[in-house]
């Protein structure tokens, strides 16, 4: 039986989002996205903030560097990815990221008139996430 790697967020960009383009015209797109949550404890409310990598590619990767920006609200669907690198000091690091498959820009209308709203990566480029090809530390 096949497993199941589904990842469902609504959050907020922490910042705008950051575009590169890589060997062969690939491009990929990077931002953090703040998920809170608010809870009671002894009578005081709480809130607790995570914070996700969240990487999208190709055509999805244009559209979100296009329409993102820092603040917005987002709903993102998509996918776990661990990847591992050797940061400057030859040390292999591990960062766990979201890659996206699709994303709808949430809010106001007047937050986004004249902007699509749902962003859905073709099938062939949900599978891409191989970054082979690249020299030194990858920003995302």
């Amino acid at each position: 039986m096949s497993g199941i790697n589904k990842v469902i967020l609504v959050g907020h960009l922490g910042k705008d989002p950051e575009t590169r383009h890589l060997e062969g015209g690939v491009t990929v797109t990077s931002f953090p996205l703040a998920t809170s949550e608010t809870y009671n404890k002894d009578g005081k409310r709480i809130e607790q903030t995570e914070w996700h990598n969240i990487v999208l590619w190709r055509g999805l990767a244009e559209v979100a560097s296009k329409y993102l920006t820092k603040g917005k609200l987002v709903y993102i669907e998509g996918k776990l990815r661990t990847r591992s690198f050797e940061d400057r000091e030859k040390v292999k690091r591990y960062v766990t990221e979201v890659v996206a498959e699709n994303f709808t820009i949430l809010g106001r209308k007047s937050d986004f008139e004249n902007t699509p709203t749902t962003h859905v990566a073709p099938k062939h480029e949900r599978d891409f996430i191989d970054v082979g090809g690249v020299e030194g530390d990858l920003p995302f």
